[in-house]
């Protein structure tokens, strides 16, 4: 399953770098391991997406305990391709 979802400025660059190998979101879908996110990135102060994309696979989930508040999740996610500037990126995250 593919998720469509919007990623601000700063979270969507750190996992482009391939920094930020994690997502952290409210529940409010079911999130599986093997399931793919596609993030846009999107400004708050000017509502729009910037038209940059990018595709993570979800390779866990935890979804209570440890201190998580009810309602949340935090993923590991791995990279799989991006589309910059209508320029496909393609990544070898292992």
């Amino acid at each position: 399953m593919t998720h469509d979802l919007k990623t601000w400025g700063e979270p969507f660059q750190a996992i482009l770098d391939g920094t930020k190998r994690f997502e952290f979101r409210k529940a409010d879908r079911q999130f599986n391991v093997g399931d793919t996110l596609h993030l846009r990135e999107y400004d708050p102060k000017t509502e729009k997406y910037s038209g940059r994309t990018l595709n993570v696979r979800i390779t866990y989930v935890l979804k209570e305990g440890f201190g998580l508040q009810p309602g949340y999740c935090v993923m590991s996610i791995r990279r799989d391709y991006a589309r910059i500037d209508g320029v496909v990126h393609i990544f070898d995250d292992k």
